[in-house]
């Protein structure tokens, strides 16, 4: 079952360039191997499969418990097998599978970049944040782009593992979209306090910096994985309130409030994992703005990366329905 790994790799077959009916011979990221049986009892490997293009259900039938522990859980992986399309779903059938050690890989080939200009979107988000005038939100804000390290995860770091913009640059990708609109609408509801969404915009994923890590794949980190990425915004901005108050700038207990819980409700309901509705106009807007900018990701995605030649998607489980991608004309 298991390949070793050649000295010279194949040329590497992009995801995306992958179509029903083909062998398969080539170098990918696995992620999520898990071990699995059939009601007849026989184990079989459930995994992804990736590259910067995007990623594919795996299957390896007739699996062992010592091939599954031989995986890396995320890696790079050399796999032999073929594609299919099942349910209308493009998926691979891995036949062999061996682990590769990284320096082998040009690892820029493997993890989802966005299209965006990265430059030019953080100016726009350093540009948006700086009309912030509530001075003590204006001194939080300004202390948090002021952070060159953490700012750097801030543009590097993924927005998300697979719901939405999961490519690095995406959490920047992510929140500059929700500034811009949130920028477009504030006028349109006077009511509503516009530093306080802006900040909120900006900070409410901040923890995935901390939560996720992408050197070789997307995965979580441990600490990632036990506090998740809405208590770690809270603690950072938490943190950084701190520093500043011994600096002479305090931040009040109103202020990291009305922040805060914007930041715990803005996933919208206790399922989705905020563990506080919104209670003000100004969690519901970033409420709002988080879960539009989210759903067109999914559905734009959805759209470009459909590999058939129908008018209809395949089915996606996060919007769950088809979507319709012919323009009207």
């Amino acid at each position: 079952m298991m390949a070793h790994a050649q000295a010279q790799p194949p040329a590497h077959k992009f995801i995306n360039q992958i179509g029903a009916g083909e062998t398969i011979n080539g170098i990918y990221v696995v992620r999520e191997p898990i071990l699995r049986s059939t009601s007849r009892g026989d184990l079989y490997i459930a995994m992804f499969l990736c590259d910067r293009t995007g990623q594919l259900n795996g299957r390896m039938w007739q699996a062992s418990e010592v091939v599954y522990k031989s995986l890396p859980k995320p890696g790079f992986v050399h796999i032999q097998g073929r594609s299919e399309l099942y349910q209308n779903n493009l998926q691979i059938v891995v036949n062999q599978i061996a682990a590769i050690d990284p320096s082998k890989v040009k690892v820029e080939d493997y993890l989802a970049r966005t299209a965006k200009d990265v430059g030019q979107m953080f100016k726009e988000v350093k540009e948006i944040v700086g009309t912030i005038k509530h001075p003590q939100l204006a001194a939080l804000t300004a202390a948090f782009l002021a952070d060159e390290p953490l700012m750097k995860g801030f543009c590097s770091a993924p927005g998300g593992m697979k719901m939405h913009h999961d490519c690095i640059g995406g959490l920047l990708e992510h929140t500059h979209g929700m500034l811009r609109v949130a920028r477009t609408i504030l006028p349109l509801y006077p009511q509503v306090q516009a530093d306080l969404v802006l900040a909120s915009v900006f900070l409410h994923d901040i923890g995935k910096t901390e939560e996720l890590a992408y050197d070789m794949a997307f995965s979580y980190t441990d600490s990632g994985q036990l506090i998740g990425h809405i208590s770690k915004s809270l603690l950072m901005i938490h943190r950084k309130a701190d520093a500043l108050a011994a600096q002479g700038t305090a931040i009040s207990p109103e202020i990291l409030d009305a922040l805060g819980h914007i930041i715990l409700s803005h996933h919208g309901k206790l399922e989705f994992g905020s563990p506080k509705l919104p209670a003000t106009a100004e969690a519901f807007m970033v409420y709002y703005l988080d879960d539009l900018d989210a759903k067109m990701n999914q559905v734009t995605s959805a759209i470009n990366e459909e590999l058939s030649e129908s008018n209809w998607t395949a089915w996606q489980n996060t919007l769950q329905t088809r979507l319709y991608r012919k323009r009207i004309e």
